[in-house]
């Protein structure tokens, strides 16, 4: 197959979705592999690393879009790509589609097959998914600590405090690899952590492998409201497999808050945002102010760190990258969707929504994946 890595376009986002080894194995399967000239340099990679490994580089992103049969990325296409994106080609990236309605839209309109790192199931687990909320959980606490902080807007308060000086109060909302990494990084810093979360066994899980300054709680309205009125940092990590997440705090609910520069931060924005006052922000502009409350609402917080973000992505995606090369060059896309594992990954085929949670975002019919056979190959 011809696989294509272009350069992400994403503002600051500085990630590639292929490093050198990778590059290197898929050529030794017989595969043909176009770089972006350009595509790795944000994350440490030089384009001659890329040749020495296989690579063939390409000067602009059409050459790699034209060419390419399977595209990988980091992040989902943005419009100006929308036109290089042909009928029949493969997509594999994080798309997020439950939280646009333009970009499912584009996908559905463009004929290509998009097959989606954080909807990728093994037995339960979200392997694609779970390094970078790893990343995005611990970078969320740093965020926190910094705009916490009076002359970046906060309200002047040290996460691990002193002695003789209370420590922060940490929120956390969910218990998953996000926020586990959160409570983590937060407790080693000495704050005073809670956990909600509405899944008990998790919970009990949490509670074990915690420090003692991480407090677990069960997840309900009553008892968020509770905590809100002495929360400095609120840490939003819900996540629903494919779907929007869920709104947890509502506008009304800031009045809670005091308006001295608390802090929010949603990580949960790439699904569309666990706050109803959450709007996606970039690292060139991080953060705004809504009652007296900052947000940090950053789409894609692992683009800073893209060195560390893009070997961590890439130790987890080469398995399931080489295996959807290997299934779309013998048998094509229909093989591909009724496969176990990368079936799970499908969301669009064929001008068709798979994804059960995106059709019910926006009231569109579905069809699963192993039910939709494509004519042709890629």
């Amino acid at each position: 197959m011809i696989i294509g890595v272009p350069t992400e376009i994403k503002p600051q986002e500085r990630r590639v979705a292929a490093v050198p080894a990778l590059v290197h194995d898929l050529s030794e399967q017989g595969h043909e592999v176009l770089v972006q000239r350009g595509a790795g340099l944000g994350a440490g990679i030089a384009d001659a690393q890329f040749a020495a490994a296989g690579a063939r580089i390409i000067p602009a992103a059409a050459g790699v879009w034209g060419a390419a049969e399977l595209v990988l990325k980091v992040k989902e296409p943005l419009p100006d790509e929308y036109p290089m994106i042909r009928p029949g080609q493969v997509l594999f990236t994080y798309f997020h589609l439950a939280a646009s309605r333009e970009l499912t839209d584009a996908m559905l309109a463009s004929g290509a097959h998009c097959f989606a790192y954080e909807t990728l199931t093994v037995r339960g687990r979200l392997p694609l998914l779970a390094p970078m909320s790893e990343v995005a959980g611990r970078m969320a606490v740093q965020a926190g600590a910094f705009y916490l902080e009076a002359h970046n807007g906060g309200r002047g308060v040290l996460l691990g405090g002193v002695p003789g000086v209370a420590p922060a109060r940490v929120l956390v909302l969910g218990g998953g690899n996000v926020g586990t990494e959160a409570a983590k990084m937060a407790a080693g810093l000495g704050a005073n952590v809670v956990v909600m979360d509405i899944d008990l066994e998790r919970l009990r899980r949490l509670a074990e492998i915690l420090p003692p300054n991480v407090t677990t709680l069960a997840s309900s309205t009553h008892a968020l409201r509770e905590l809100l009125p002495t929360a400095d940092l609120v840490i939003g990590a819900v996540l629903v497999s494919g779907a929007r997440a869920p709104v947890l705090i509502r506008r009304r609910d800031l009045a809670l808050m005091h308006d001295d520069g608390p802090v929010l931060v949603d990580v949960s924005i790439d699904q569309g945002g666990c706050f109803e006052t959450s709007r996606p922000t970039t690292h060139a502009e991080p953060t705004y102010v809504v009652d007296g409350v900052l947000h940090y609402c950053v789409a894609n917080i692992p683009g800073a760190v893209p060195r560390t973000a893009t070997f961590a992505l890439t130790n987890a995606t080469k398995t399931y990258v080489e295996r959807l090369a290997e299934l779309l060059g013998t048998q094509g896309v229909t093989a591909a969707g009724a496969h176990p594992v990368l079936g799970t990954a499908a969301n669009v085929l064929a001008g068709e929504l798979t994804q059960p949670a995106v059709a019910e975002a926006f009231g569109l019919p579905w069809r699963a994946p192993a039910d939709i056979v494509v004519a042709g190959s890629v």
